[in-house]
């Protein structure tokens, strides 16, 4: 383990939410270049530039949806 602090822990959460989200959406997206064998270039650029769109959102969103699908839902 890291040992990264629990306190931290909607920060790592926001980071792989995030990366996985942008790395499947962007995977998608970079498929018709698939035929082109210019896929993994189209997807890396494609990623990253998601990632770095999505990160701030849902670092700020998180806790908002959390807090919703909690009244939403109950034990």
């Amino acid at each position: 383990m890291l040992g990264i602090p629990r306190r931290y822990s909607h920060f790592v959460f926001s980071v792989i939410q995030s990366g996985l989200t942008c790395a499947i959406a962007s995977a998608i997206a970079s498929f018709p270049s698939a035929s082109t064998h210019q896929f993994v270039a189209h997807w890396l650029l494609a990623f990253l530039v998601s990632w770095a769109a999505m990160l701030p959102v849902v670092l700020l969103a998180a806790p908002m949806i959390r807090r919703v699908s909690l009244r939403l839902t109950r034990e």
